[in-house]
């Protein structure tokens, strides 16, 4: 099972940009598709504890979760470039 888990948008740019930059990394992750609607995010909020997406789990991270597309892909290209 892949460490990397991201909750996401399939319309999101924000979220394309993460995806784009996990298939340049050849990385597995498991995708989460969250509603477009804020108020039924209630998976994403319960770990969280904000509705916003993308968020990126790694249990390579320090951090327990990113939650900003520009420092999810800083993070990737820091940890597995």
């Amino acid at each position: 099972m892949p460490t990397i888990e991201l909750y996401d948008r399939e319309q999101c740019p924000y979220s394309q940009k993460v995806r784009d930059k996990l298939h340049e990394l050849d990385l597995e992750y498991e995708e989460t598709v969250v509603p477009d609607a804020h108020g039924d995010r209630t998976e994403v909020e319960q770990r969280t504890g904000q509705t916003g997406v993308p968020v990126l789990f790694d249990e390579n991270m320090d951090e327990e979760f990113l939650a900003d597309s520009s420092d999810i892909v800083a993070y990737l290209d820091r940890q597995y470039s």
